[in-house]
């Protein structure tokens, strides 16, 4: 039986996606829900899986190809894997050949498929001669490096480009649809907002002692959940935002929308770029809610299994360059938000406290605000309330 392979339908944010990777090679064999191919949006990846038992009859899209929601990018047979058909619109990648007595990781695969190594060569040092990850980056290492063919790469693929001139060296990839999305919201923040950054710094003392302090009941009344920095500030967020709702709103054309709710973005890097999945009604969540909230986002982020709902919407943001080690930076507006705060790294330094010198774990704290709808009194005291609520967490809970 022919079954067509169709892509998921896009939400109306997103207008087309790319054929990232084909998992599976026409002819095939294919167990039922076992990942065939991904779909790269400017959002996320989405992933496509086997309807049957069977095999891959035809490969109508070929990566790097455009498509559109719910168009057919493949056909597939039910029932035990055929011979191969011919790919239509362009050839599967040349992968590197496997024995097929020699089980290959799937990560070894990969790296195998990148640098054009053909795992039958490869000694595997996993169980039952597994070639793993690290038995190909040991080919590599004592194996000489091929020269890349001259051969032009098929139009639309995602292939690298090496240039050599003598012995300095060029690779050209091409941005992912991800990295283009973000340049673009980034140029539209900076071009259609008047964007300012007011900073401030808070003693992270006060914090830091009751994570001390309550960290492992924390994690044994909560079945393992981590107390961490960025619950404080989402709850400190959640309720300066309660003070002050114009830093909650957003400019539509001439309007300006009062939004009654609190859907916190919290940015998450990944290899591809930065993502900001997003805690829906912020202000009703505990802290162990929100620390296994955002491990989760962190985790399946990193996996590329983040949904597009996940990553919509959201009326303030929260990112964290701290955990990089910036010790300062000015946070660019995730459009149509008015503002976003950015964290950084924790650094002692020499305060003066009460006409004594202290040694006091400082962070210094970013608000950017579009100056359209926030002057700048309503910026500073926002982000003062933040202060003053995680120099004294007691408040958090208090609400004062």
């Amino acid at each position: 039986m022919s079954i067509e392979i169709k892509a998921p339908t896009f939400p109306e944010s997103v207008a087309d996606g790319t054929i990232a990777t084909w998992h599976k090679k026409p002819g095939e064999a294919v167990k039922r829900d076992e990942l065939i191919v991904d779909i790269e949006t400017d959002k996320v990846v989405l992933e496509v899986v086997a309807p049957a038992d069977g095999s891959i009859a035809e490969i109508i899209k070929g990566e790097g190809e455009t498509i559109l929601s719910n168009e057919v990018i493949a056909r597939f047979v039910e029932g035990a894997a055929g011979a191969p058909a011919a790919v239509a619109s362009a050839p599967a990648p040349v992968a590197s050949a496997t024995a097929v007595d020699k089980p290959v990781n799937p990560a070894a695969r990969k790296l195998a498929e990148e640098n054009n190594v053909n795992t039958a060569a490869v000694s595997g040092s996993g169980k039952d001669g597994r070639v793993l990850k690290e038995d190909v980056a040991s080919h590599l290492k004592s194996a000489p490096v091929a020269k890349p063919a001259a051969a032009p790469a098929a139009a639309g693929s995602p292939a690298a480009a090496i240039e050599a001139v003598g012995d300095r060296v060029e690779k050209r990839v091409p941005m992912t649809r991800l990295r283009k999305r973000i340049a673009e919201r980034l140029l539209e923040a900076s071009s259609t907002t008047a964007m300012l950054t007011t900073f401030n710094e808070v003693n992270m003392g006060p914090v830091m002692a009751l994570r001390a302090k309550y960290k492992d009941q924390f994690e044994k009344t909560h079945n393992g959940s981590r107390l961490g920095f960025m619950s404080f500030f989402v709850k400190a967020a959640a309720e300066a935002l309660r003070r002050f709702p114009v830093v909650n709103a957003s400019i539509d054309n001439n309007d300006v929308v009062y939004h009654g709710y609190q859907d916190i973005g919290v940015a998450v890097s990944t290899e591809k770029g930065l993502v900001v999945p997003v805690l829906r009604n912020a202000e009703n969540m505990s802290l162990a809610t929100i620390e296994n909230t955002i491990r989760d986002f962190g985790l399946r982020a990193r996996d590329g299994k983040l949904g597009i709902e996940e990553m919509t919407g959201g009326t303030f943001t929260i990112t964290n360059g701290g955990v990089f080690g910036s010790l300062l930076s000015t946070p660019i507006l995730n459009l149509p938000q008015s503002a976003i705060l950015g964290m950084h790294k924790i650094q002692e330094r020499p305060m003066a406290v009460n006409g004594k010198v202290e040694i006091l774990p400082m962070m210094y704290l970013a608000l950017s605000y579009d100056h359209r709808l926030l002057d700048g009194k309503e910026a500073v005291q926002f982000l003062v309330a933040i202060k003053d609520l995680l120099e004294d967490p007691a408040r958090i809970l208090l609400e004062i």
